[in-house]
């Protein structure tokens, strides 16, 4: 089926909605949790490999804070709520 020039706007506008609609899960440091805890639940909570749960621990810890997992807030609600009754600081940016 042939698309007309007229059609694209209306591509380029709905792929540019989905760009929007991508956000952050965010794990900010904090001096509560032990690094063992904080890479146990981002295995557990984010499906991490211990190996990238381990460098955003690191990366937490050092500066501040990471972004641990992208998709829309609809995907990430649940895993921040997860974290946020974990006792971590988290938040959907």
């Amino acid at each position: 089926m042939y698309m007309s020039a007229i059609e694209l706007p209306e591509v380029d506008e709905q792929i540019e909605t989905l760009l929007e609609d991508k956000k952050d899960l965010i794990i900010h440091n904090d001096d509560i949790n032990t690094f063992e805890f904080v890479i146990e639940t981002l295995i557990d909570v984010c499906g991490h490999d211990s190996i990238q749960a381990e460098q955003c621990t690191y990366l937490i810890h050092y500066t501040g804070k990471c972004g641990v997992k992208t998709g829309t807030k609809q995907e990430l609600k649940p895993m921040h709520t997860e974290l946020l009754n974990r006792g971590l600081t988290a938040e959907i940016n």
